[in-house]
């Protein structure tokens, strides 16, 4: 059984994120990273800034990254994966630049590559693809070696991540009084995105209404339902909603939102949610915010009972899970063909990004993909 504890050609593993402030102090530097290029002035930082100061400017982001770093490396240790384990992320502390070049001084020359976003779209992969490129060349501009990095297959339906979720559920449905439990109905929630971006997510073959962001998201949702369906006898009514929404006005963007739906949910007699936010791995600030704050107070105004359901965090599942996905990346480049574990109706995504999944309005360099400057 050794061979299934045997992560070659990879010498590392990175988890890759997005990165929050840890303080006040940090908010604006934090959302001019995030905004480069767009010239958005300071004072207008600081408007948008207001949800983390509503949070003593702190993003929990960063603190469930450490609670799944700990978490990978125990399944690790616990199962024999002699496999360390970096973080490094996009717009803050540690960047992704000095984690990449530590582990090309450490020696790293093969790195598999976890992003913290689940589902195939332009922010949640192929941007990071693009920010290991820029990386990767700032190493070889640095003249240090440039290790070739792999991005793990989307995880929207493995087991792993699905299974917490399902459990989150069945856990605010008990939460609900009793009286209007039965006919709760559950609103699944992601970050909203332009429909111009969801209508090109994922694989060429797969571009369209939505894309595959949106038939990722409503494939895992009929999964969670019919799981809550076997373990209650109740098939809950539900919906694909959005939050977060961002940018201007007049440019179309996923809908309905949360709070929007909520309302309608209302007028239309319907006793009590669970509001299940499946777009998100850990409870960052979009959903401390967004929904439990924001779409908390709406239904409170409304008099409309409401619970939000846990994100999957550090759930020993899902660090199992990454486990997995690595040794599942690992064999096919041994040659052999593994097992790939998955749930629903659309299977195990690719390993390698197509040309021309999820593109960018403007070209640029990515890496971990068929298209990658760095095979």
């Amino acid at each position: 059984m050794s061979d299934l504890r045997e992560p070659a050609p990879y010498d590392a593993l990175l988890l890759l994120s997005f990165g929050g402030p840890e303080g006040p102090d940090d908010v604006v530097p934090f959302l001019a990273n995030v905004t480069r290029g767009r010239g958005i002035p300071e004072e207008r930082l600081k408007e948008v800034g207001k949800h983390y100061f509503l949070f003593g400017g702190v993003s929990p982001i960063n603190g469930q990254n450490r609670a799944l770093l700990d978490a990978l490396r125990k399944d690790f240790a616990d199962h024999g994966l002699d496999l360390p384990v970096y973080w490094g992320n996009r717009n803050w502390a540690p960047y992704l630049t000095d984690t990449l070049r530590e582990m090309a001084e450490a020696g790293h020359r093969r790195v598999a590559v976890l992003a913290t976003s689940a589902y195939a779209s332009y922010s949640g992969c192929r941007q990071y693809r693009e920010n290991l490129a820029e990386s990767l060349a700032v190493l070889e501009a640095e003249g240090l070696p440039v290790p070739r990095v792999d991005k793990l297959r989307h995880y929207f339906n493995h087991p792993g991540f699905v299974e917490p979720m399902v459990d989150g559920v069945l856990a605010s449905l008990a939460g609900l009084p009793e009286d209007v439990r039965a006919g709760a109905h559950l609103a699944f929630t992601t970050h909203s995105i332009p429909t111009s971006a969801a209508d090109v997510s994922g694989p060429p073959e797969a571009h369209g209404d939505g894309g595959a962001y949106v038939a990722e998201h409503l494939d895992v949702a009929r999964v969670i339902v019919e799981a809550v369906r076997e373990r209650t006898g109740v098939e809950y009514p539900w919906q694909l909603v959005y939050q977060s929404r961002s940018g201007a006005p007049h440019i179309p963007w996923l809908e309905p939102d949360i709070c929007d739906h909520l309302e309608l949910l209302h007028s239309d007699g319907v006793p009590a949610v669970v509001m299940a936010p499946i777009g998100f791995v850990s409870d960052h600030m979009e959903v401390l915010y967004d929904l439990d704050t924001e779409a908390t107070a709406k239904a409170a105004e409304l008099g409309l009972p409401v619970r939000r359901s846990a994100t999957v965090g550090a759930d020993p599942r899902f660090a199992a899970a990454v486990r997995d996905l690595v040794l599942e990346r690992a064999a096919a480049e041994q040659g052999r063909d593994p097992e790939r574990c998955a749930l629903g109706a659309l299977g195990a995504s690719h390993d390698l990004c197509p040309a021309g999944c999820c593109p960018a309005r403007a070209a640029r360099p990515a890496a971990a993909g068929a298209d990658s400057p760095y095979a």
